[in-house]
């Protein structure tokens, strides 16, 4: 499963270029650079939901004596903070070009960037010497408090005063139906890689603890 959505993920993210650069229309107002979009939402919205698993693989972490959730929970924060700081960095270079800044106290960029600097310290904080359930229970009270922000910053561009387009609203980006086809295919085929790209993640995670085991355990024989 995990190599057939990383094959599948990887083939369909091909052919979303091919829709991106040529199928989809180059927008009127902001022309060929309107083409990050195709790029930024995807990683905006997978960023978020993999957050959202983060929050619930904190819930079962500390409710279940489940072995696979703190897996899921690391798996889920890693790629998480990676889509989050790849989605500023694409939202600069667009803003750079739209509004002439690289960077302005957006509410939804504001809480963006909370959003990184809640999940990295989660990661940070896993790397501390501590022991292992200690480590995984404080990272799950991170995971849960920490969600509160995901709300904010998919909320933030519709009821706030934010320059910032909401996606599909009439203050939003006026899109055409080869816009939205090329939207939804990038969408979906980003999901797929994404996908797989949680399960090799996990798997890794499982892989080296049963190392660190059978290493104690050869170490505690010698």
């Amino acid at each position: 499963m995990t190599r057939l959505c990383l094959l599948v993920g990887a083939l369909a993210q091909a052919v979303a270029g091919y829709l991106i650069y040529t199928y989809a229309p180059i927008e009127a107002t902001l022309g060929l650079s309107q083409k990050i979009f195709y790029f930024h939402l995807p990683l905006a919205w997978w960023g978020l939901f993999s957050f959202f698993l983060v929050f619930i693989a904190s819930i079962l972490t500390l409710t279940t004596q489940k072995e696979w959730p703190p897996f899921l929970l690391q798996a889920a924060a890693e790629i998480g903070e990676l889509l989050a700081i790849l989605t500023l960095l694409t939202g600069m270079i667009w803003g750079r070009i739209a509004w002439g800044v690289w960077w302005t106290w957006d509410p939804r960029l504001t809480t963006a960037l909370i959003l990184c600097f809640i999940y990295g310290g989660l990661l940070l904080m896993q790397k501390l010497d501590l022991s292992t359930t200690r480590s995984q229970r404080l990272s799950a009270a991170i995971g849960i408090i920490g969600f509160i922000d995901v709300p904010l910053v998919f909320l933030s561009a519709r009821y706030w005063r934010s320059i910032h387009p909401a996606v599909f609203t009439s203050s939003g980006i006026a899109m055409t139906h080869e816009m939205i086809v090329t939207l939804f295919f990038t969408l979906i085929s980003f999901g797929l890689f994404w996908f797989g790209l949680l399960r090799l993640r996990m798997q890794s995670l499982k892989l080296a603890q049963q190392i660190n085991i059978a290493t104690e355990q050869a170490l505690t024989i010698n």
